[in-house]
């Protein structure tokens, strides 16, 4: 049956469902086309392929009508295959919505059909791989915002009144200890909430829960991509970690886990990665921006023969966002209200939220990002904290005013402290009090100091009470990985010492 097709508009970007039908929205200013495709299932062909023929400001638009929440799409887009000159078109690859609010599944990279390029070329990435994929690859899903909150309201606590427990969402639940019953999951950590009532704890700060890439490295090893570091759908919630099997159901999962930490009077903070994305490298996969719009999205970098064939690195994962771009601004800024006002989130820590306030190389607390967030009526109210470091700089303490921050010198001198370094009160004193060295000058509160003493990041607390070196060895990575600096010491065989000396009957502490 032909499906009505009108012009649309070119706003809202993604696909935005209507009591008519679906508007779609795609940016992208160096293409030359853009097809949208239609599936009736994940691993089908189109059922429809419809050519996007209107374009304003940048952006391609189409409304189909009839189609509902639950449709699958993807998009074709067509352009010069340049990558000297950083355009990596290649319309044989399907490409997932930026804006996408739900995918079908995880990408997998099975016989190098995520590739752009051909792996056997002489010059690899110069080189274009014309199979199709489009009945391997997942597909973006519209979504239906609508739910049923039950009168669930944010507990809106004070900054200097958090108490943050840092948790992975499968990792609270997955080890059969927790006696979940659907452990590893968005529903599985609902069961856990009285748990986490019982802590004292008032806000969790999830691991990413963004959908997320697992680096073909680590898959030709057999091993995963564990903690998610990597993302790919900026707006949409992992669809691993859902209990239900229905395409999409993730995102009413992830909405009950909010509801019902809310009702508990715990907030809600997403760890989030906008500083780089999952496709990587100049060898790394096509997946979504690098098709639509690569100069766009990413920091670009090369010789003066090959100027856009390489990408900016300050993030240590193959790319850096383009923070430079307007169109990439709007993405980030879309996707962070998309989280705070329809997901209902309460705050966000950013990874490596330095390379945000990279202005030609360079930190910048005025950059552009920054000033985007402190003008926006919905960012400027919600909890913002930072992780102020990045490969090149190190930032504590020098964010704007809206922002809180990882306070690594806190961190750091606690360490000494407790593994007994001479000279250390006199800082640890000024760390716990507010660390008004840091905070006091720029408007901002000793409240806008995350102190921590160990995170995600390296030792956890037992480790470090327990080694003087890191041991990273079941991981594959020959002990390489992570930094040498930990601060820690092995009081643990000093305990084991003074419990053996100890005689049999006597008390201690």
């Amino acid at each position: 049956m032909a499906r009505r097709i009108t012009h649309g508009k070119f706003y809202p970007l993604g696909a935005t469902l209507t009591p008519e039908g679906v508007n779609f929205a795609l940016y992208s200013q160096a293409a030359t086309g853009v097809e949208l495709l239609l599936f009736d299932s994940p691993d089908g062909e189109p059922t429809d392929i419809i050519e996007l023929r209107d374009r304003q400001r940048w952006i391609w638009h189409v409304f189909v009508e009839g189609i509902k929440a639950g449709q699958l799409y993807g998009y074709r887009v067509h352009g010069p295959c340049d990558p000297a000159r950083g355009l990596r078109f290649n319309p044989a690859k399907l490409l997932m919505d930026p804006y996408a609010k739900a995918l079908t599944g995880k990408f997998r990279n099975q016989g190098n059909c995520l590739l752009g390029y051909d792996p056997g070329a002489p010059e690899k990435d110069l080189s274009q791989d014309t199979r199709d994929n489009a009945r391997q690859v997942p597909k973006s899903i519209v979504v239906d915002d609508a739910f049923d909150w039950r009168g669930a309201r944010t507990p809106d606590i004070p900054l200097e009144k958090l108490v943050i427990y840092e948790v992975h969402l499968k990792g609270f639940t997955a080890h059969p200890s927790s006696n979940a019953t659907r452990p590893g999951t968005y529903h599985g950590f609902i069961e856990k909430i009285p748990h986490l009532v019982s802590l004292g704890i008032n806000a969790v700060e999830l691991l990413p829960i963004h959908e997320f890439y697992i680096e073909d490295l680590l898959t030709d090893r057999g091993l995963t991509n564990y903690w998610g570091y990597n993302t790919i759908g900026f707006f949409a919630p992992e669809s691993s970690y859902a209990a239900g099997t229905e395409p999409g159901c993730q995102v009413a999962e992830f909405k009950s886990l909010v509801r019902e930490l809310h009702r508990a009077g715990i907030e809600v903070i997403l760890d989030v990665v906008y500083n780089h994305t999952g496709e990587g490298s100049e060898l790394g996969p096509t997946i979504c921006l690098r098709g639509i719009d690569n100069p766009t999205y990413y920091s670009l970098s090369g010789p003066p023969e090959e100027p856009g064939r390489y990408y900016q690195n300050p993030t240590g994962c193959g790319n850096a966002i383009n923070v430079a771009s307007p169109a990439t601004i709007r993405l980030i800024m879309d996707s962070l209200r998309y989280w705070a006002q329809v997901m209902h989130v309460d705050g966000f820590r950013f990874d490596l939220a330095s390379v945000l306030g990279r202005d030609r190389g360079e930190y910048r607390k005025t950059g552009t990002f920054f000033d985007a967030v402190s003008q926006d009526p919905v960012l400027s109210r919600v909890k913002l904290i930072a992780e102020p470091w990045d490969l090149g700089t190190y930032e504590v303490g020098n964010f704007p005013v809206d922002w809180s921050e990882w306070n690594g010198r806190f961190r750091d001198s606690a360490r000494r402290f407790i593994k007994g370094d001479a000279g250390t009160l006199p800082e640890l004193g000024a760390r716990i009090t507010g660390s008004a060295d840091l905070y006091r000058l720029d408007g901002r509160s000793p409240s806008n100091s995350i102190n921590f003493v160990t995170c995600h990041d390296g030792f956890t607390l037992n480790d470090l009470v327990s080694y003087n070196d890191k041991h990273n060895h079941a991981n594959g990575e020959d002990n390489r990985d992570g930094t040498n600096d930990n601060r820690s010491w092995n009081c643990g065989q000093l305990q084991r010492e003074l419990r053996r000396r100890r005689p049999h009957g006597s008390a201690g502490h």
